[in-house]
């Protein structure tokens, strides 16, 4: 029976890949492999389920009818253990989770440790990426998403908080080119810019009519990570336009300082989205509610941060050169 089972999946998952290279890639298994498995099913059934030609790969009639019967049998097998599984205390399994590099690094990892060392049955996987996952296609639990969601169709998304970009710079910088009182003193300064492909991309700030404005900036340093980016700034570089919770530990440090903190703030929203589940799964649903409880808590430590850091420039006595302190 297991057998059995175990070439039903891998003669659906061949006909939804299109090719049994991919379905392999999919599977975690060879090519030949699958090849095989389709071979005895075919045998077994005493009936052939691809058209194959050196071009592409199609199913027969019978393949089709055959497909469309599995299909619908996998949804009643995995409707029946996720409505077990969403009854049980301890979430156990694998968990395959996505992340955009740098968030999934610093942010989600830590957590799926946490989730990990609180579950010794659930075997946890993060994969960082910063392309747009297809969480159906490549067999995902779970995403964090730091961006508007463009496409709902067949997922389900809760809103973990805001990620909020702000503008900072080095004392160092500072000093040397003074600091900025608003968002028109913004293009008289060098940046420390994000680009890909030889264009950088304007700064974004809310519009106080509710929409949002755009500040094209200038500068001679551009790269596609953003802690490289924080990294340039301390050195003093020039400005930066960076997420709170990267930029906290360097205010914590006196490193950097936030700038223009009423209307330099611009926020991004963060979602967890999962596969559509009439059951979810108590491994998904764990680390939901974890990820809900804590990534609010980091979205806000850089701004926390940045406001006791700024409080206490403000108060601290004039230098003996007539400039205040920080």
């Amino acid at each position: 029976m297991t057998d059995r089972l175990s070439g039903v999946l891998t003669f659906v998952q061949a006909a939804e890949a299109g090719s049994f290279a991919l379905a392999a890639k999919r599977l975690g298994l060879s090519r030949s492999a699958v090849g095989k498995s389709i071979a005895r099913l075919e045998e077994r059934l005493g009936a052939r389920l691809f058209l194959r030609t050196t071009r592409k790969q199609g199913l027969t009639e019978d393949g089709q009818v055959f497909y469309e019967r599995c299909v619908r049998a996998l949804a009643e097998l995995e409707a029946a253990e996720a409505e077990l599984d969403s009854g049980r205390r301890a979430p156990t399994g694998r968990l395959r989770v996505t992340a955009s590099v740098l968030f999934g690094r610093h942010c989600v990892a830590p957590l799926l440790g946490e989730l990990a060392r609180q579950h010794p049955e659930l075997e946890v996987e993060l994969s960082v990426s910063d392309r747009v996952v297809d969480l159906i296609e490549e067999g995902f639990d779970l995403a964090i998403r730091v961006a508007p969601l463009s496409d709902h169709a067949g997922l389900t998304a809760r809103r973990l908080g805001v990620q909020n970009m702000v503008v900072c710079a080095s004392p160092a910088y500072l000093a040397r080119r003074g600091r900025p009182k608003s968002l028109e003193d913004l293009g008289k300064h060098e940046a420390v810019l994000y680009g890909r492909q030889g264009t950088a991309k304007p700064w974004r700030f809310p519009d106080p009519r509710g929409g949002e404005r755009l500040v094209p900036m200038r500068g001679r340093l551009r790269f596609d990570d953003l802690e490289a980016i924080a990294d340039e700034a301390v050195r003093g570089a020039g400005l930066a336009w960076l997420p709170c919770w990267l930029v906290a530990p360097r205010l914590s440090k006196g490193e950097l300082t936030l700038l223009l903190q009423e209307e330099g703030r611009h926020g991004n929203e963060v979602f967890a989205v999962w596969p559509q589940n009439k059951h979810l799964p108590s491994k998904v649903r764990a680390a939901i509610d974890l990820l809900a409880a804590r990534i609010p808590e980091i979205l806000s430590t850089g701004e926390a941060r940045g406001k006791r850091r700024s409080r206490a420039t403000r108060a601290a006595p004039p230098s003996r050169d007539g400039n205040r302190g920080g």
